[in-house]
């Protein structure tokens, strides 16, 4: 276990931000299976976008166990501290920066890991918004913006010296993208130079690494994030092995398909039948890949236009019944 401020963290596992997937009912299927700690898709610090249908369901967090993380993004001090206000006041009861994320959409205006080119800039966005809220600030970044500039002790030092509660490092820098393999050097020094709770990220995708990870950097907890997409109940599994050193026997076909149709149900519930069948066609795709004969099942199920065929597909697949090959 680890805090984020007064926040107790009761397992060492956090379910990574990531756009377009963490969304509240993928939050909550994490939290039952294991996370201790859901952190919600990116949201904009531009108050132009804040009133968009994209955004207010960003900001459900009605029913969602505590405490709920909501990450912010953006370059301008003030606009972060705004939105950081602004979401504090919609439920956030942790409010984590980032710092991290390589897509070229956002480091192109200079956000995400783009901010870790400027360091002044990021001690500036940091002192603004834990100024601005009473909740605890978590910030993610990478090791440095490229191979050549691992900045990534300097900024940690930034963010503890301006109050920042907990730091989750990824294992690679923005020029790396999601390619090669992480590296654990870099983060392991600065958990080495830090008072407050870090987390590592990258690539840990099974008990055996996780625990390698924890023992090597010596962090006080893990962010998972590629690894879940389509077995989320990789969290128990790697808690399970974290508390008693042994592993869980392997998910049933029938775990699965609880697990998945549970899913469906909560995205058509959420978004709609419409969007809600078009957000799971991409989950369908990430758990048809835990499954041996998951390849046609994906091509088929992509043909699926309604909540009912899509679900029945995904049921029928996974129950054996021969029909789903059928579907359209």
């Amino acid at each position: 276990m680890f805090s984020i401020g007064s926040h107790r963290i009761a397992t060492p596992l956090v379910l990574a931000p990531m756009a377009g997937v963490t969304d509240k009912p993928f939050r909550l299927l994490a939290k039952r299976l294991g996370a201790g700690l859901a952190v919600s898709e990116m949201t904009a610090s531009d108050p132009a976008l804040w009133h968009t249908r994209k955004s207010q369901l960003r900001r459900d967090h009605i029913g969602e166990p505590e405490p709920v993380s909501v990450q912010i993004a953006g370059y301008d001090p003030q606009m972060m501290a705004e939105a950081a206000r602004f979401n504090v006041d919609h439920g956030a009861e942790i409010i984590d920066i980032n710092m991290g994320c390589p897509a070229k959409k956002v480091c192109r205006i200079d956000a995400g890991s783009a901010l870790m080119k400027d360091e002044a800039l990021v001690a500036r966005i940091l002192h603004a918004v834990v100024a601005a809220v009473p909740v605890p600030v978590s910030l993610k970044i990478r090791t440095g913006w490229c191979r050549a500039v691992r900045n990534g002790l300097a900024i940690a030092r930034i963010a503890e010296d301006a109050g920042i509660a907990a730091l989750a490092v990824h294992g690679r820098t923005r020029e790396d993208q999601y390619g090669g393999e992480a590296e654990y050097d870099t983060i392991a020094a600065i958990k080495a130079a830090l008072r407050i709770p870090v987390l590592a990220n990258g690539d840990i995708d099974s008990p055996a690494k996780a625990r390698a990870v924890l023992d090597y950097t010596r962090c006080d907890g893990l962010l998972i994030g590629r690894a879940a997409q389509g077995r989320p109940w990789i969290f128990r599994e790697i808690a399970h092995f974290l508390a008693t050193g042994e592993s869980l026997p392997a998910i049933t076909r029938e775990e699965v398909t609880a697990i998945l149709l549970e899913h469906l149900a909560a995205l058509y519930a959420f978004y709609g039948e419409r969007q809600g069948v078009l957000v799971a066609r991409k989950h369908l795709g990430w758990y048809a890949k835990t499954q041996a004969d998951g390849a046609l099942f994906r091509e088929r199920v992509m043909r699926c236009e309604t909540a009912d065929a899509q679900y029945a597909c995904a049921r029928q697949w996974l129950e054996g019944d021969e029909a789903w090959a059928c579907a359209a």
